[in-house]
């Protein structure tokens, strides 16, 4: 082929490419700010993903990317508002124009209990995080919650003792730690609504047949079999199985 002739191909491709990108949508691009670094992502990106697509890897402040494990915490900027907003990495869209950084983790002091030691009432919140009783009721951990979760109405029960309203406001906590990040007094929530949670589960929860029925059943070992095959799965099949399990 002559110099002429692979210029002319050359250029028929070039349009075949050219028209097959208009015949199909192309995402709208946004500047965001990473880390203090610049970035060109797609507007409809998650902030994890704006990440991922600037470059960089996530070693750490990734999990489960749906939702529910709380790894993502990330703290935010917008344009033209001097409040700082809070949100999950995996499912906070990103704006043009945002700041953000991402909280890998949020140091604390965490309680070392035994269960089997320990009464479900106000002297146990004493007894394990005191700083409970610092609150304020500002709600600055209500609005820092990604989950949308009553932060500070369970500190409040924690503070009454009330170890019922305590595991049920704060049942959907995924321990972010965010709410701690922001709180003026310092308390750490998530903790606390985890310490209610165990107190619940070991001495307050209703009875139940059904699950103690479940619970003897995998004492038992009727369900090695499928816990086997399950542990033997590779990455590929063990994901197509959880997507495919039927969902309430």
């Amino acid at each position: 082929m002559s110099g002429e002739q692979q210029k002319e191909a050359d250029s028929e491709s070039k349009a075949v490419s050219d028209a097959d990108k208009q015949g199909q949508p192309q995402a709208r691009m946004v500047t965001v700010s990473i880390m203090g670094k610049p970035a060109q992502v797609p507007e409809d990106a998650t902030i994890m993903r704006a990440i991922e697509h600037s470059g960089q890897q996530i070693i750490r402040g990734a999990g489960c990317r749906e939702g529910f494990c709380g790894a993502c915490g990330t703290i935010y900027r917008l344009p033209g508002d001097y409040r700082i907003h809070t949100g999950l990495a995996c499912t906070t869209l990103v704006q043009d124009g945002m700041a953000l950084s991402q909280i890998p983790s949020v140091p604390l002091e965490k309680a070392v209990y035994d269960l089997e030691e320990l009464t479900p009432d106000v002297d146990t919140i004493k007894q394990l995080y005191p700083a409970t009783f610092r609150c304020v009721a500002c709600g600055t951990c209500t609005k820092a919650c990604p989950q949308g979760l009553q932060v500070m109405d369970y500190i409040q029960a924690a503070m009454r003792g009330d170890i019922a309203e305590l595991m049920e406001l704060s049942y959907d906590c995924v321990a972010c730690g965010l709410c701690a990040l922001r709180c003026p007094a310092e308390i750490i929530q998530h903790k606390v609504g985890i310490l209610g949670k165990r107190l619940y589960g070991r001495y307050l929860r209703k009875e139940s047949k059904e699950l103690d029925s479940r619970l003897q059943q995998m004492k038992d070992g009727e369900y090695n079999g499928e816990y086997a095959e399950l542990m033997s799965l590779d990455r590929e099949a063990l994901s197509e199985r959880y997507y495919a399990r039927d969902m309430e």
